[in-house]
């Protein structure tokens, strides 16, 4: 389209057409920009200040496609809680691959932009609130620090979907490195097309992972970068309380990003056992499992990648499960410096440990907020309440002789404890008067959540904790 400065490259269509279907987003009857991501688009590259506002609705609703677009659904499989499955893109097309001034390859996809092959009977469309939910949470995890997908756009449809109630529609635009998930390996493999996993695996390869061209064995090589990334990103999720909600093998990427905010949330009360989503009956994707799900979807990947590890099953078994033994360790490890970072300790000391679990036992004990509790250590509040008790006063003590110079330990933990997280109960209010047309309350959150670290006079109502204990999230499908 003339004016927006698209610079479309699109590899992941040259691959074989058993990976997707061709096929364009279905048009809506009134798009209508809601919100668009003015910062983004400019790393992109984009020039949307050349296009009138109309057009760019009808661009990111899909009624229009950009020059040189290449739209495809996605096939992919997935473990499902635990329950293995032949998936595919439902309501989504990615559009094609966008070149940043800087050189990145991004995926841009639309969400909720019509049935596909792979919808399952489902309409293909999505609803105005997740939408904005995903746009509002993945640009907050992006002021965290986080690796995320990113969102563009959301556009108004000027059509009702069916939940268990009429909802507005509409089509959300997300920018990811790419789409390539432990599910898209999996379903190669479950077809049994060996040269088609070969071509996937440099495919990864080239396109996230180039220095591990030539490797003796490149799946072995791609299933331990896959795994570095993936203990870097939970632990950046434990880090902040974020708890997924559906940490399905769909969902968990090739490039190590956070991808899909259906039923996700941010923990107030620290408890590992905490879960949100209203179809995560048995906690499988608690706050505390996370880590233990994380290297079980990548056995999941390892048993992908097997017949291309090794010719012989026992010896591919054998160095696959050599690679995901090590996973526990590196996960600790990193655990235990993200945990260091944020009590601002620097270098090791064999006492760390209990310190550690000393504190969250305390807050777990007590109800503590989590990250409250690590932002008031940060700036050294007086101790009130339940931080006034002795207990808590002794540990104090313990953390500061450890600890040694605050100013010093401060640098560490300003960056490591944000004072703003997508608080559940202000997004949930943010994103009903949005869907009422008032998109104040929404933007205002949004301005505190992108900048999530710096703490500002008057925004105290920002921190509070959800007063509800029974908050539910729900996947909005």
């Amino acid at each position: 389209m003339v004016g927006l400065n698209w610079r479309f490259d699109n590899s992941y269509v040259r691959l074989p057409e058993a990976f997707y279907a061709r096929l364009g987003p279905t048009p809506v009857k009134a798009p209508k920009l809601v919100i668009f991501n003015h910062a983004l688009a400019q790393e992109l590259g984009l020039k949307p200040g050349e296009v009138a506002e109309e057009a760019l609705a009808a661009v990111f609703a899909g009624n229009v496609l950009p020059d040189d677009a290449a739209p495809l659904a996605q096939a992919y499989a997935g473990h499902q809680f635990g329950g293995f499955t032949m998936l595919g893109d439902g309501r989504a097309i990615v559009l094609g691959e966008h070149i940043t001034p800087r050189g990145q390859r991004v995926d841009i996809q639309l969400k909720g932009s019509g049935p596909t092959p792979f919808s399952r009977m489902g309409d293909g469309r999505a609803a105005l609130g997740p939408m904005l939910r995903e746009y509002i949470i993945s640009e907050a995890m992006h002021a965290l620090g986080i690796p995320t997908s990113r969102s563009l756009a959301v556009v108004a449809t000027g059509e009702a979907v069916h939940r268990e109630r009429f909802l507005p529609g509409a089509v959300l635009t997300r920018v990811a490195a790419s789409h390539l998930r432990v599910g898209t390996f999996q379903y190669v493999a479950a077809r049994r097309d060996m040269d088609g996993l070969r071509t996937l695996v440099d495919y990864a390869i080239e396109r996230h992972y180039p220095q591990l061209k030539g490797s003796e064995s490149p799946a072995l090589a791609l299933l331990w970068a896959v795994m570095e990334r993936q203990v870097d990103l939970i632990v950046n999720w434990m880090r902040v309380g974020f708890i997924h909600g559906v940490m399905n093998t769909d969902n968990m990427t090739i490039s190590g990003e956070t991808i899909d905010y259906g039923p996700c949330a941010f923990m107030d009360t620290y408890d590992p056992a905490t879960t949100f989503s209203s179809i995560d009956h048995g906690r499988r994707y608690a706050f505390g499992n996370q880590p233990g799900i994380a290297r079980w979807n990548l056995t999941r990947l390892a048993e992908a990648l097997l017949p291309l590890i090794d010719a012989e099953t026992d010896k591919g078994v054998a160095l696959a499960g050599e690679k995901l033994e090590a996973f526990d360790e590196l996960y600790v490890a990193r655990w235990a410096a993200m945990m260091r970072r944020k009590l601002g300790l620097s270098g090791e000391d064999a006492g760390d440990t209990a310190l550690i679990e000393d504190l969250l036992g305390w807050m777990e004990r007590h109800r503590a907020d989590y990250t409250n509790t690590f932002r008031m250590l940060t700036v050294e509040r007086d101790g009130e309440g339940i931080y006034g008790g002795e207990v808590f006063v002794a540990w104090r003590d313990r953390w500061r002789a450890r600890r040694g110079d605050h100013a010093a330990a401060r640098l560490l933990m300003e960056t490591a404890n944000p004072a703003y997280i997508p608080r559940n109960h202000l997004v949930e209010a943010a994103l009903e008067t949005a869907g009422k047309g008032d998109l104040a309350p929404f933007n205002a959150l949004l301005d505190v959540l992108v900048k999530p670290y710096k703490e500002r006079p008057g925004l105290a109502a920002y921190t509070e904790p959800n007063p509800e204990e029974n908050y539910r999230t729900f996947c909005g499908t």
